[in-house]
C-alpha cells in the first residue's frame, strides 16, 4: 500500500509539472484613462510646472497581463514623466493576484503630464497634487486586474527592424542614437490581436510643458493608429532614451545655429500625430512578417540593485518629497531589476533614463534573439550615465545633476549583465 501510494503521488508531481509546463500561453489587456479633470499643471522635469490651459488626447494607463501555467506577468505603460517605485508599491497593494515583483510599471515619459514626483520646492511645498496621485495609483491597479480578468489563449509574434523615417535624434549628438524598434503582438489563435507593444527610444517631449497643453504626445497617436489598423489594444514602453534621444521635430529649412546643428522645432500636435503615426506604420511594418510562436515560454525573475546617491540635487528630492522615498542610512537608494523571457525575447528594466551607449552595450550582451530595454521601469532614479560621460563635458552638465552618481551606470552594467547571464536562456527560434 505504501509503494502503491508513493507512486500515485510521484505520478501525480510529474503530471502537475508537465501540465504547467506546457500551458497555454494566456494574455489580457485593458486600458484606464488617467487625464486629471479638472487639468493639472505640466510637468517637464525638475523645476515649477507650467499651467495647463488645454489638452490633446488622453492619458492612459494600459495594461498587458501574460500567464503561462505558475507565471503571471503584468507589463504596465503610464503616460506620465515618471513614476516612482513608492507610487509602484501603492498599485501592487491592490493587485493581490500577481506577485509585487512581477508587475513592471514603465512612464513613456510625455513631458505633458502632471508631476508624479511631487518635486520639493524652495517654500517648504511641493510641485504635485497627491489626490492625482492616488488616482492614478487605482485606475492602474484597476486596468491590471481587468486584464487578468480578460485572459484568453494567445499565441505571439516578436520582431526588431529599423524604424524608418524622421522619428528621432540625438539633441546632443544627431546620429548618435538607436534606431532599431522591437514589437510584441499578441493575438488570440483564430487571428485577432489582443495586444500590441512597441519598444523604441525616443523622448515624447513634440509639445513639450511650455506649450500648455496636456498629452500623451505622439504616443497617443502612435497607439490610436495601431488601434485602428489591427485592432486590440497598443502600448508604448521607452527604452534608453537618455542624453538626448528625442523625437524629431526639427523644422530643417530652419536653422538656429548650422555649426551647432540645431534647429527650430515644430511643437503642435500635428507634428505629434505625424511621428506617432509614422512609428505606428514602422511597428507594423516590422511585425507583419514575424512568425507565430504558438507555445512561447514566459520566465519573470528580479534582483534588488543598491545605488550611491552623490547627486545634491537627487538627494534633496529624495529627501524633500512628501512621498517618503526610501531610502538607506548610507545615502543610497535600492531599486529592483527585471529579466524577462517571452518567447525568445529577453526584457531588461532600468529604473531610469539610461544614456545610448549604455543601451547597445546592454542589448549587444543580452541573451534573447530580440532584446527589449524597457526604461523608466520600477522607478524613475534620473540620468543614467557611465562614469567616464558623467561631467566630461559641458553638454553633459545637466543629465550629470539629475543622476544618482558617477558610478550609477557602472553599477546598472554590471548587475544587470550578472544578472542576465546566470537567468533562463529564452526560445531559439532561428534554425
Amino acid at each position: 500500500m505504501f509503494r502503491l501510494l508513493v507512486t500515485v503521488c510521484l505520478f501525480s508531481a510529474a503530471l502537475f509539472w508537465n501540465t504547467a509546463a506546457h500551458a497555454q500561453l494566456e494574455v489580457g489587456a485593458a486600458m484606464q484613462v488617467i487625464t486629471p479633470d479638472p487639468l493639472l499643471p505640466i510637468s517637464g522635469g525638475v523645476g515649477i510646472p507650467k499651467p495647463a490651459n488645454g489638452k490633446r488626447g488622453e492619458l492612459t494607463a494600459r495594461a498587458m497581463v501574460l500567464r503561462k501555467g505558475e507565471t503571471t506577468v503584468a507589463i504596465v505603460s503610464l503616460d506620465l514623466l515618471g513614476f516612482p517605485s513608492v507610487l509602484c508599491e501603492r498599485v501592487h497593494k491592490q493587485v493581490p493576484r500577481i506577485p509585487a515583483e512581477n508587475i513592471l510599471i514603465g512612464s513613456t515619459h510625455t513631458h505633458s503630464a502632471p508631476d508624479c514626483y511631487a518635486f520639493p520646492n524652495r517654500r517648504g511645498g511641493h510641485t504635485g497634487d497627491l489626490k492625482y496621485m492616488d488616482d492614478v495609483c487605482n485606475k492602474t491597479a484597476a486596468a491590471i486586474n481587468d486584464a487578468l480578468d480578460k485572459l484568453q489563449p494567445a499565441w505571439l509574434k516578436i520582431n526588431t527592424g529599423e524604424a524608418k523615417g524622421k522619428i528621432a535624434y540625438n539633441y546632443y549628438a544627431p546620429n548618435l542614437y538607436d534606431r532599431r524598434m522591437s514589437v510584441i503582438q499578441a493575438v488570440t489563435p483564430q487571428g485577432k490581436t489582443i495586444a500590441t507593444l512597441v519598444n523604441y527610444a525616443v523622448h515624447p517631449e513634440v509639445l513639450g510643458n511650455s506649450e500648455g497643453v496636456l498629452s500623451p504626445d505622439l504616443v497617443g497617436p502612435l497607439c490610436d493608429k495601431i488601434e485602428k489598423e489591427v485592432g486590440g489594444m497598443a502600448m508604448f514602453m521607452n527604452g534608453a532614451q537618455g542624453g538626448m534621444i528625442t523625437a524629431d521635430n526639427r523644422e530643417l529649412d530652419r536653422p538656429t545655429n548650422p555649426l551647432t546643428a540645431h534647429w527650430h522645432d515644430s511643437r503642435t500636435w500635428e507634428e505629434c500625430i505625424r511621428i506617432g503615426h509614422l512609428m505606428a506604420d514602422e511597428s507594423l511594418r516590422i511585425i507583419k512578417k514575424a512568425p507565430l510562436q504558438k507555445d512561447p515560454q514566459l520566465h519573470c525573475d528580479s534582483i534588488d540593485v543598491t545605488f550611491p546617491v552623490e547627486s545634491p540635487l537627487m538627494w534633496a528630492i529624495i529627501l524633500g518629497s512628501p512621498l517618503k522615498y526610501p531610502h538607506n542610512d548610507d545615502q543610497s537608494i535600492t531599486t529592483r531589476i527585471n529579466v524577462v523571457n517571452i518567447g525568445n525575447a529577453q526584457i531588461l528594466t532600468i529604473p531610469g533614463e539610461a544614456l545610448p551607449n549604455i543601451g547597445f552595450y546592454l542589448k549587444r550582451k543580452m541573451h534573447g534573439e530580440h532584446n527589449l530595454l524597457f526604461g523608466l521601469t520600477n522607478d524613475a532614479f534620473g540620468y543614467i550615465l557611465t562614469k567616464v560621460d558623467f561631467n566630461s563635458f559641458p553638454r553633459y552638465d545637466y543629465v550629470s545633476r539629475t543622476s544618482l552618481g558617477e558610478m550609477t551606470g557602472e553599477i546598472l552594467i554590471e548587475k544587470s549583465l550578472e544578472f542576465v547571464d546566470k537567468s533562463p536562456q529564452p526560445d531559439k527560434l532561428k534554425e
